[in-house]
């Protein structure tokens, strides 16, 4: 016969028995005024929020145009000015993500620790933008060892792209964080989604800046243009992060610009979503650390997104891909902006709890995904059969609203990904961190000599997407058992009230 320790349910979110956990509930809104004020203040928070939250958007835009702007400064001579060989771009490109893989985890658990986003995330934007300009400032010598040469410019950018993936590596981790301890989860896929959208829409933004920059800027001062884009992206980065500095909210228990009923409406929003607030952990840091790398949920995902992420490694060189078509390096740059101006709004259209709004109302997961992963995979064949212009450029709009599906993934992760915080903040980390081995192997899936059909590239892409979605399939199989399995549970103890079920 078990022990009554033994019978004890156990809660999917925390481990804590169930008992327990339903003791920290208070369904009680006498605190707030009754229900319907209640409603309204709770309205006001999330409008309030909203709008603080908003500016994360636009560092996520200037976070990927620091980390792309090296794509469109190929097109105006980076790569010649520099003498790179051989697979010396692609190096640049991939470097970035070795530091932004090393440096995720600690800067999550940081953040976890300090409770202060509102200085911290900005900070680390300030130094990724003053890199980003010591870019520009790489100068091309070269050294002579034993009867071979390499470049100085080389090492210098070298350098400089892996500090800067160093330091990008805080923000977005960081941001899916910051979104988990305000938003319940039924809200927090649009909020994700609206987030991501400043990733995809960056790729317009960052084409068409680079475009104005490029054909605009060459030999003023004494500069190349190339040079130029370094400059002015990363200077319009610092300006924006000294404006996050006074706008983005810290955490629901240290943020200053919440009344003190706001601060507890936000606290008990949070405790009823899951059955415990955030602020119950006493564990600490290394606890939430060994809960992350034993959830083999987190490894899984991990594995999805890594798989993914290489089928999407066309996003860097989509000016290079653009430059197919046959037109000039304007052209070709401007072409890159409406298949992400359509990706952002089609994101935004088909996730909800992961970016749109039918995926949230129907609680519905895995079929957002793979209608959108097919789709790209489509564009991938498509390209890979012809060479006709409009073919082509069709097959780019279906390739980047591949980008779609992305989004929901990221809300699946999160929402599959349970309490406690410190656990939280480490696998979110641990997850988009292990996922960027799919950028530093997507930077060498684009070689020169494979264009200007690109038909091995695309073949990679269709069999690492493909990949994803039989994961994504499996995964859904074992989320189905885990619901089945609460169900009994609750069942067995007479539970009248529906509790935490894992989102399909």
């Amino acid at each position: 016969m078990p022990s009554s320790r033994d019978s004890a349910e156990k809660s999917p979110i925390d481990g804590r028995p169930s008992s327990q956990q339903e003791k920290h509930i208070d369904h009680s809104d006498d605190d707030f005024g009754g229900p319907e004020t209640r409603k309204e203040l709770e309205r006001k928070l999330l409008l309030k929020i909203d709008l603080r939250m908003g500016i994360m958007v636009v560092i996520y835009i200037l976070n990927y145009i620091d980390r792309n702007n090296a794509a469109a400064a190929r097109l105006r001579g980076f790569e010649a000015d520099l003498n790179l060989k051989g697979q010396e771009f692609a190096t640049l490109l991939s470097i970035l993500y070795v530091g932004y893989i090393i440096m995720q985890i600690p800067s999550n658990m940081f953040l976890n620790y300090i409770g202060r986003p509102s200085l911290y995330l900005p900070v680390c934007m300030m130094v990724w933008g003053v890199i980003s300009c010591l870019t520009g400032r790489v100068k091309l010598c070269r050294f002579y060892l034993t009867g071979s040469s390499f470049s100085k410019a080389f090492v210098g950018a070298l350098l400089t792209r892996f500090f800067l993936g160093f330091v990008e590596a805080a923000f977005f981790p960081g941001a899916l964080f910051l979104l988990s301890k305000w938003y319940k989860r039924e809200e927090l896929g649009l909020r994700t989604a609206i987030l991501y959208c400043g990733n995809i829409i960056s790729n317009a933004f960052g084409a068409l800046i680079a475009s104005g920059i490029l054909s605009g800027m060459q030999g003023k001062l004494g500069h190349a243009a190339w040079r130029w884009l370094f400059y002015v992206e990363g200077a319009l980065t610092v300006f924006i992060a000294m404006l996050a500095i006074f706008i983005l909210p810290d955490f629901p228990a240290t943020d200053r610009y919440l009344t003190p009923q706001e601060r507890a409406l936000a606290m008990k929003r949070m405790e009823e979503d899951v059955g415990i607030g955030d602020e119950a952990e006493t564990e600490g840091q290394g606890n939430g650390l060994w809960l992350a790398i034993t959830d083999w949920k987190v490894w899984w995902l991990s594995l999805t997104l890594t798989s993914e992420v290489v089928a999407l490694s066309f996003n860097a060189y989509f000016p290079t891909l653009t430059s197919t078509l046959g037109y000039n390096r304007t052209i070709s740059l401007l072409l890159v902006a409406p298949p992400f101006v359509f990706t952002a709004i089609m994101s935004f259209i088909w996730s909800r709890d992961a970016g749109g709004r039918h995926s949230d109302k129907v609680g519905e997961r895995f079929y957002h995904i793979i209608v959108s992963f097919g789709l790209g995979i489509v564009g991938f064949i498509i390209s890979i059969a012809t060479m006709n212009t409009a073919a082509r450029y069709v097959s780019m709009f279906l390739m980047a609203q591949s980008y779609s599906g992305f989004v929901v993934l990221y809300a699946w992760m999160s929402n599959s990904i349970p309490r406690p915080p410190s656990k939280r903040a480490v696998a979110l980390a641990l997850i988009n961190a292990f996922s960027q081995l799919g950028n530093i192997a997507g930077s060498y899936v684009w070689p020169k000599p494979w264009g200007p059909t690109y038909r091995n590239s695309y073949a990679i892409c269709i069999a690492t997407s493909g990949l994803s979605i039989v994961m994504c399939w499996l995964f859904k199989l074992h989320l189905m058992r885990e619901n089945e399995k609460l169900e009994r549970e609750e069942e067995e103890r007479g539970a009248g009230k529906k509790g935490f079920r894992y989102i399909l």
